[in-house]
């Protein structure tokens, strides 16, 4: 019989936890003829008592199993460590406050059998604010530029996959992760199907527009080049109209004699290209960051406790 590991990556999620756990499990116990499951819960370092939770479920199913993390390192984390320490033969990404319907899974298990290697869910946006909708096509704009990947419109981390695409994403050990862009550079024959927004079972989102702009500008300088390039072109451009800008002084001065006033365009100008320049400086340093802390080479994460360390005690 093959295996199904549910990773389920979380943080403050204890309202949910146990509603997760039933809803989910009454559709692995649907298709329990054919795949043996493993439920394994990411804290990424919760200061609720989610871990406690879970620690009472696993008295109950063994086949429920948690590692949980010495502080909060993200939810890129959390998807490296669960993707790491899966044991399934598939491996589905699952949010523990319900917003990825699990009854999706059977469906994902199908398309896997017929001969697919990934099966990605796409999100339509009904009842999203236009801003936010703005925003993410924005986003995906910008990355269809980026070389060797393609990501859909409204892809999510919901996704099944099978032990080969895992074991191919494990092969990439960067410190900056980028999984959307990871799961789409390794490749691999994929399914797109198309769900519906679901709303929360309880509790606040983690995502707010700060914490979304920052997950964003990580994306784009994880897997394009484009912002340097932008910046290039705005240089380019501001020279010639510089250039432009010169000749015609130099040639009212010669032409008519007339005196060149402008302090309010002088101070307006340096002020300008001052913007531009640390704005510049501000995109280059994001991707020198980005090296300076690759070559550091800490780790994604550090456990603080797992399923494991029980049963050896």
């Amino acid at each position: 019989m093959k295996k199904l590991s549910i990773i389920v990556p979380m943080y403050n999620e204890e309202e949910v936890i146990e509603l997760f756990y039933k809803e989910t499990k009454k559709i692995v116990d649907s298709i329990s003829d054919k795949y043996d499951y493993e439920m394994l819960f990411i804290d990424d370092g919760s200061k609720d008592k989610s871990i406690d939770k879970v620690k009472e479920l696993r008295k109950k199913d063994k086949k429920v199993r948690f590692i949980s993390f010495s502080r909060n390192f993200g939810k890129e984390a959390g998807i490296y460590a669960g993707l790491k320490n899966s044991k399934g033969d598939l491996v589905v990404l699952l949010d523990a406050d319900l917003q990825h319907d699990p009854k999706y899974i059977p469906k994902m298990i199908k398309y896997i059998e017929e001969g697919y290697d990934t099966v990605t869910t796409l999100r339509n946006r009904k009842g999203e604010s236009k801003i936010k909708s703005w925003f993410s096509e924005f986003f995906y704009k910008i990355m269809k530029d980026a070389k060797n990947i393609e990501l859909k419109q409204g892809s999510q981390d919901y996704r099944m996959m099978t032990r080969q695409v895992v074991d191919a994403i494990l092969e990439i050990q960067e410190y900056n992760r980028f999984s959307k862009g990871i799961f789409s550079w390794v490749g691999f024959k994929t399914k797109y199907i198309e769900v519906e927004n679901r709303t929360r079972a309880a509790g606040k989102s983690k995502w707010n527009f700060r914490s979304l702009t920052k997950y964003a500008i990580e994306g784009i300088t994880s897997f394009t080049l484009k912002p340097l390039k932008i910046s290039i072109l705005i240089g380019i451009l501001i020279s010639a109209i510089a250039l432009i800008s010169a000749l015609v002084i130099i040639i009212q001065t010669l032409a008519c004699g007339k005196d060149v006033p402008g302090y309010a365009s002088i101070i307006t100008a340096i002020l300008f290209m001052g913007g531009i320049q640390l704005v510049s400086i501000g995109i280059l340093s994001e991707y020198v960051g980005k090296i300076y802390l690759e070559t550091k080479n800490r780790p994604n994460y550090l456990i603080r406790e797992k399923s494991e360390d029980e049963e050896k005690d």
